[in-house]
């Protein structure tokens, strides 16, 4: 039995993931823990979940939990991760895996050194739908893959536009803004799709003035195969200007489908056009955390890894190098 410990039980965990771990076979979730010692009771107390902490080395070191979920803001993943690594616990952590490269080369470290697995939350790797897409990609239906697009658009919230953003596009917390919260999922589900990216172009602004963070970027990409990826994420459009679209081309055909909208998946090809239902789950991570433990018990691979989750940080980096100064 896999017990899990959850440090930070926010937003994410309520439905997302926290209900998931005790719908698994072989997993429970056993305790949370929360700074706040009223908000981790009341998480615990509504969730069923047995104890509740309000310091994360004190779940670390409770002896029944023996896989830690790391659910904080990325500003905090290393160091939990690296404590839970150290104490000889796997851990699953939150998207994106560190607030940058350096610190996932941190986390990896610690892991290769200690032996113990390291997961992060890129759970489209085995949602239906986008599994759906990796399907009909390499059984042909579109042909050999020449380009994809990304167009991702989002207004920004009255709080933004008031001078009190949230924490999500603080870098010091969150490693940048919008973009690092959000196409981080993209980007990962590409290299899932067609391997690691192997050359990077790009440009990182911030057009509106409302936080430090970048709030426009473009990038292109190159992958295996001579295979070329371009995006767009501009997080100040107005509501009416709101997209969340992925498009794949094939010399035979294309598949178009969103991340976050559950959007139905479009086929065309030369046999006509295709509309297959994109199902959102109710707990999103459920498929992923199924794989996570039976990689635990020793039945199965997860599709997400420490290492994999550190490619994408390491992307994200390169697209906001020039924007932030950082060293990659």
């Amino acid at each position: 039995m896999i017990n899990w410990g959850i440090i930070g039980c926010g937003n994410v965990t309520e439905v997302k993931s926290g209900p998931a771990f005790n719908k698994v076979k072989d997993s429970r979730l056993t305790a949370v823990m929360r700074r706040d010692p009223f908000l981790a009771e009341d998480y615990a107390r509504r969730h069923n979940v047995p104890r509740f902490y309000s310091k994360a080395s004190d779940l670390i070191n409770d002896k029944e939990i023996n896989a830690v979920y790391v659910a904080t803001p990325p500003g905090s993943h290393a160091e939990y991760a690296i404590e839970s690594i150290k104490a000889g616990k796997p851990v699953y952590i939150e998207k994106p895996m560190a607030i940058n490269h350096v610190e996932c080369l941190e986390i990896i470290k610690a892991s290769e050194k200690y032996k113990v697995p390291v997961f992060v939350a890129y759970y489209r790797r085995a949602l239906p739908g986008f599994l759906k897409v990796k399907e009909l990609i390499e059984n042909g239906t579109i042909g050999k893959v020449l380009f994809f697009q990304i167009q991702l658009f989002k207004y920004a919230s009255a709080d933004e536009k008031s001078g009190n953003p949230p924490w999500r596009v603080d870098p010091e917390i969150s490693g940048g803004g919008h973009f690092f919260d959000l196409a981080c999922h993209q980007l990962d589900y590409f290299d899932f799709l067609f391997g690691p990216i192997q050359k990077v172009k790009s440009f990182a602004l911030n057009n509106a003035g409302l936080y430090k963070a970048e709030d426009l970027v473009t990038a292109e990409f190159i992958f295996p195969e001579n295979i070329i990826g371009t995006g767009t994420w501009c997080f100040t459009v107005s509501p009416e200007s709101n997209r969340d679209i992925i498009e794949i081309t094939g010399d035979k055909g294309s598949i178009r489908f969103s991340t976050f909208s559950f959007e139905p998946i479009i086929v065309t090809n030369g046999s006509g056009r295709l509309e297959i239902i994109n199902e959102r789950p109710e707990h999103v991570q459920l498929n992923l955390i199924e794989k996570i433990v039976q990689t635990l018990e020793g039945k199965g691979n997860s599709p997400s890894t420490g290492i994999s989750g550190a490619r994408t940080s390491k992307v994200m980096d390169e697209i906001v190098a020039e924007y932030y100064g950082r060293q990659v």
